[in-house]
This record gives structure tokens, C-alpha cells and sequence, in this order.
């Protein structure tokens, strides 16, 4: 239990990639299907955020003089969860943007609904 609580940002990592990974398996609506893959992309970056930083450590500009590494956090993870928030964004820009288009083509946003509409179109 005291791990837990000492690696509390890691746990609730876990638990919003959980309600997010659910969250995308049991909605039918797509809206809600991108909702849950954006709550699994920000548990990761919760996670990458998390591991990068490391307690009484300071941010890697050389301020005073101090050019030792291990006086400063590593600033991989955070470039990572930057350029993945942009990826993040840009993605699901481009998936709204295509939700629209098969509610304009189908009329709802109901996954099986739409499937089954696109497959009776196929046998057609």
C-alpha cells in the first residue's frame, strides 16, 4: 500500500487508461469512443510526465553555474508528451472531421447502426 501511495501519479495513470480503454470497448457512439481514446492519450502522458521527473531535481537550464547532470531532470519525457499532445490533437481533429462525415452519410453516430447500413449497402 505505500507504494502505491508514494507512486500515486502512476496509479492514476493506470486508472484513467483503464476508464478510457473500457470507455472506447463499451460505447456505441463514436463521439464517446474518441472521448475514451483521449482520456487513454492523456493517462500516458500523465505516465511519461510521471517517470521523467525525479524529486529535488531542477529543470535543465544551466542557471548557476552547475553543469553537473545529475542536478537536473531529464528533458526526453517531457519533449515526448509535448510532441504527443500535438500528434494527440491533430488525430483527433482528422477523426471528428470523419465522424461528421458518416453522420452526414448515415445519419447517426451508433457504430452498429452505421455498420450494418454500410453492409447492406455492400450487398447491394
Amino acid at each position: 500500500m505505500t507504494q502505491l501511495i508514494i507512486n500515486h501519479y502512476e496509479a492514476a495513470a493506470v486508472i484513467l487508461f483503464g476508464i478510457g480503454f473500457m470507455n472506447l470497448l463499451l460505447q456505441n457512439n463514436l463521439i464517446k469512443k474518441f472521448i475514451g481514446l483521449n482520456i487513454m492519450d492523456t493517462a500516458v502522458y500523465l505516465f511519461l510526465a510521471a517517470k521523467g521527473y525525479i524529486t529535488g531535481r531542477i529543470a535543465p537550464i544551466v542557471v548557476d553555474g552547475i553543469l553537473d547532470v545529475e542536478h537536473y531532470i531529464n528533458p526526453v519525457p517531457s519533449g515526448l508528451v509535448l510532441t504527443g499532445i500535438v500528434v494527440s490533437v491533430s488525430v483527433t481533429a482528422f477523426s471528428l472531421a470523419l465522424v461528421q462525415r458518416l453522420y452526414k452519410s448515415y445519419g447517426t453516430l451508433d457504430m452498429d447502426k452505421i455498420m450494418s447500413m454500410a453492409r447492406k449497402e455492400e450487398e447491394e
